[in-house]
């Protein structure tokens, strides 16, 4: 099986420790699935136990969408991804449900990256708790949502720079 790591690198910021939690156990796996009642894509896992959330790579921190968004016409900010864990004032991807309710977004997505106006999350609705995720990108400020990749690893080989869009 191939890792995704074999797709991209470099995909994290390694130095700053702004977003990063500690590093990822599996005991920590196993309490969030169980809280977040879902089983995480392996893509994602493979990369936070990697770095264990935290800031993307410049080269990766945009995500190219078929039509426009709030954000921008041509694409979406991927710059941070939530990690598991409880390092204070630092959202983690156990804050989902809360974050979930808390802006109006769909039972049945675990968010992994965002900012409150707009989130990127594995989106569980079609494919079932155990299912493999499709990336959706949600923006709260005008209720819209877009699906981005059918699933974690392809969405890790869709991203690029936002230079590439002339904006960051």
């Amino acid at each position: 099986m191939a890792h995704v790591e074999d797709v991209q690198h470099p995909f994290w910021v390694t130095d700053s420790d702004r977003g990063v939690q500690p590093p990822l156990t599996d005991q920590a796996i196993v309490d969030a699935e169980r809280l977040l009642d879902v089983t995480l894509p392996a893509s994602l896992l493979d990369l936070l136990r990697e770095q264990n959330g935290g800031l993307v790579a410049s080269g990766r921190d945009a995500f190219p969408t078929s039509r426009p968004t709030s954000w921008a016409p041509d694409h979406v900010p991927f710059d941070a991804v939530m990690g598991i864990g409880h390092r204070e004032d630092t959202l983690s991807m156990l804050d989902g449900p809360y974050l979930v309710e808390e802006w109006g977004l769909p039972a049945g997505v675990v968010l992994i990256s965002g900012d409150g106006h707009y989130w990127i999350g594995l989106d569980y609705r079609t494919c079932g708790r155990q299912g493999e995720p499709s990336i959706v990108w949600f923006d709260a400020d005008d209720s819209s949502e877009l699906t981005l990749a059918p699933d974690f690893r392809s969405f890790v080989a869709g991203l690029t720079s936002a230079l590439e869009f002339g904006s960051a």
